[in-house]
């Protein structure tokens, strides 16, 4: 109890003043947590007020096509997240006549919604008391318990979650769930945090310990894999290019892009000419190629590296399917292509 009114009355004075907090509205704190999850709050909140702002009900989301959605999503990553927001959307819209259940076993039941966001959503605006854990709980809790148990297990998130019931009042589970996050954002940081300011400086077994950069423990990561890129930007008399849509699995499901040719290392012209003429793209009538990036550009995804370079293909006469710059912009594209097509691209 001595931690949860600790950390309680530390919330109510260093708390920030964060939108989706002044509503217990189910939609809009299923938004908030949804873009919040692997993002920083001050890259997410632009996010939630652009989708609050074009979408300000769960059907007004429901009845947006996919591609308007991912268009403003693009930018925050893990895209899965947009399509899966999307389709939880639609579900609740017609198949529950956009009331969103108000319990936590029934939340589970959309799908899209998992165990951390249908907990936030029971306790944030059910008052169900139910814990929620997310890395800023993970970390507060290993640290002020002195909880060693590998956070990449899949059984730790079960564990942390019982010892987070304990500590939880019975009473009070939406504010001592948004208290206890909110302490791992600003309060028990990742790297470097500020003990010495701590409310629980005198209670932290980690601090005590001095293993406050050890806790909590996570096992290496798997090991990072490189993908070579060759984006073929093509470009006809009337400066019109072909982009297309990734219809395969994988995490820029359903983005654009310009067609690519995958290599094992980063290409020369000469070995990019080589490999154009015995691809499906040889039958475009190619007039000059050129290297619209010489330095490649480095992607950093979870589990990825790509290495990326851009080609212009000037070909003769018209492309089938030519878009305009302007055309090709408002599609849904993965951010380091839009960058490349915002920033860089000025032949168009």
């Amino acid at each position: 109890m001595e931690f949860s009114n600790t950390l309680i009355k530390w919330y109510l004075q260093k708390k920030r003043d964060l939108p989706w907090r002044n509503t217990k509205d189910p939609y809009c704190v299923w938004l908030s947590e949804i873009i919040l999850q692997q993002t920083r709050v001050a890259q997410g909140l632009p996010y939630y007020q652009a989708f609050v702002a074009a979408f300000p009900t769960v059907h007004d989301l429901a009845q947006a096509a996919e591609q308007d959605v991912l268009k403003l999503w693009q930018g925050l990553g893990y895209y899965s997240r947009a399509r899966n927001l999307h389709q939880a959307a639609q579900h609740i819209s017609t198949e529950l006549n956009g009331e969103f259940p108000n319990n936590y076993q029934d939340l589970l039941q959309i799908k899209g919604i998992g165990t951390y966001t249908a907990a936030a959503v029971a306790s944030f605006c059910f008052n169900e008391a139910v814990p929620v854990v997310d890395g800023n709980v993970f970390r507060v809790l290993a640290r002020f318990l002195g909880v060693s148990t590998d956070i990449a297990m899949a059984s730790a998130k079960k564990e942390f979650s019982a010892l987070a019931a304990e500590l939880m009042p019975q009473n009070e589970p939406a504010l001592f769930n948004q208290a206890l996050m909110e302490f791992g954002a600003l309060q028990c940081v990742p790297k470097s945090p500020n003990c010495v300011a701590c409310v629980f400086q005198n209670s932290c077994y980690a601090l005590a310990q001095n293993k406050v950069s050890s806790l909590p423990y996570k096992s290496k990561k798997n090991k990072v894999t490189e993908r070579h890129l060759n984006y073929l930007v093509f470009q006809d008399v009337l400066k019109h290019s072909i982009i297309q849509k990734r219809i395969g699995k994988g995490i820029w499901q359903n983005l654009y892009e310009f067609p690519c040719i995958e290599s094992t290392h980063t290409l020369a012209i000469d070995e990019l000419i080589a490999v154009l003429s015995t691809s499906a793209w040889s039958k475009h009538p190619i007039q000059k190629v050129s290297e619209l990036n010489p330095v490649a550009i480095t992607h950093l995804l979870s589990h990825r590296r790509l290495v990326i370079k851009f080609w212009k293909i000037e070909v003769n006469g018209l492309l089938t399917d030519g878009l305009n710059y302007e055309k090709i912009r408002a599609h849904p594209f993965p951010i380091v292509l839009y960058n490349f097509i915002a920033n860089d691209w000025h032949e168009l």
